[in-house]
């Protein structure tokens, strides 16, 4: 989800609710403590130099149980932070802590924003010769005593 796509959101709800990859809501009384740009700079495996941006929210969990961040209060600090610290229409990644710091992309449902689960990948394939599919099944057949189809296991 990009900022544009969540500030959209955001006006049309009355409550904010986050919702974990497991099904469990983040609590109500949730603080957004930092909305800023992270900027990763890095060589991949393949000796690619790469840049990425994006948006980081941070949700936190105090004992204030009284406290309800209102949409348009979020719309305000996130409208603060593309002003000030220049950040435009980047994709959005969610900090959360449960036993240690998460990362997690953000989905909207139409009424919750949902915590998606991040995957890590090899970016440079084809440099470090990461094995397909494909490849793996042909290595696994080709060294096997006889095919699934013949009979003989």
């Amino acid at each position: 989800m990009k900022l544009s796509e969540i500030k959209e959101a955001l006006n049309r709800l009355e409550t904010i609710a986050f919702q974990l990859p497991n099904g469990e809501l983040v609590p109500n009384h949730f603080h957004v403590t930092e909305v800023g740009k992270i900027t990763k700079n890095f060589i991949d495996c393949g000796g690619t130099i790469r840049k990425e941006e994006v948006v980081n929210f941070q949700l936190w969990n105090a004992n204030d149980y009284d406290h309800r961040l209102h949409p348009e209060k979020l719309i305000h600090i996130i409208k603060l932070s593309e002003e000030i610290l220049e950040i435009e229409d980047l994709e959005i990644e969610v900090e959360y802590q449960a036993e240690t710091i998460g990362k997690f992309g953000l989905d909207f449902d139409g009424k919750t924003f949902l915590l998606t689960t991040k995957q890590t990948d090899c970016l440079a394939k084809g440099k470090c010769e990461v094995p397909t599919v494909k490849e793996v099944a042909k290595v696994l057949q080709a060294s096997s005593c006889c095919s699934p189809t013949s009979g003989c296991c």
